[in-house]
């Protein structure tokens, strides 16, 4: 299990593939800071027989689920399909102090780490690649990209605080992503009508089973991101699958693999100029 910084991946892997002879590998989100170490370790993996997930925890989460199958089986009020946005929220304090703090230690990016869970999804679920987007549309009234000074190096950083986009694919699919630095620390899947924008449903993550068993989590690991909290459930269920498929070759449904990783850095790549010169 590899959980550190993304720039410390590809190392990381290639010693426990070399030095260690794993025959799994679990590694953390997005995998690696490019496209390219990536497909290297993708490689290396293959010529060794080495399974590899990646720790997108929300592709199996229960607000994912439910809105996926609200959305497939309603109609908006005027009878036309359904508008989906999957919202990303941290709770980082909005100052430039935080967020300076936030855009050097998060140096990949936005798009290749907070809201990486969410392309994920589009990826898996929604057929999204760069191959197949038609349209990109960035909210203008709702987005933010900043360039701010980090506090270590003092190197400038330009990274999205706040951010929302539809993408339309080829195939006519239509998907909304948010994401807001100092949003809070949930997820949510908000399903509402195309035409007037009604909203149709929600639903959360952490749900309510999970915020309530979040004192017990606090006064254990009081020091944690309150977001490690609200996400434990859903880590848990994405492991369990995992540990299952290496003692036993259960199917890991859900969990994604390092090609869907490959594909999901891709789009991330490809989307982070197109939205900033919309923002420009």
């Amino acid at each position: 299990m590899i959980s550190a910084r993304t720039a410390d991946n590809p190392a990381l892997f290639e010693g426990c593939v070399d030095d260690i002879a794993c025959n799994a590998i679990y590694l953390e989100k997005p995998g690696a800071p490019t496209v390219a170490e990536l497909e290297e370790m993708r490689d290396k993996a293959d010529s060794a027989n080495v399974k590899v997930f990646l720790g997108f925890n929300k592709n199996v989460s229960s607000y994912l689920i439910n809105t996926r199958a609200f959305a497939e089986e309603h109609t908006g009020t005027t009878n036309n399909k359904c508008d989906v946005t999957f919202l990303h929220n941290n709770a980082y304090e909005n100052t430039e102090a935080e967020l300076s703090e936030c855009f050097e230690r998060c140096a990949e990016g936005m798009l290749k780490n907070m809201a990486i869970h969410e392309l994920a999804i589009l990826v898996t679920y929604y057929g999204v690649t760069v191959d197949t987007i038609d349209k990109v549309e960035a909210d203008v009234g709702y987005s933010s990209c900043k360039t701010l000074k980090g506090p270590a190096s003092g190197d400038d950083f330009t990274d999205f605080d706040k951010l929302k986009f539809k993408i339309t694919t080829k195939g006519g699919t239509e998907v909304i992503v948010a994401a807001d630095r100092c949003g809070g620390d949930d997820s949510v899947g908000i399903i509402t009508d195309s035409i007037t924008g009604k909203e149709l449903a929600q639903y959360r993550m952490p749900d309510e089973d999970t915020v309530a068993a979040i004192p017990a989590l606090l006064s254990k690991y009081g020091d944690a991101m309150p977001y490690f909290f609200a996400q434990d459930p859903d880590y848990l269920t994405l492991k369990q699958r995992v540990v299952d498929n290496c003692l036993d070759g259960s199917p890991a449904e859900g969990v994604a693999t390092i090609d869907t990783a490959i594909e999901t850095l891709k789009v991330a790549e490809y989307l982070t100029p197109i939205l900033q010169e919309q923002l420009s």
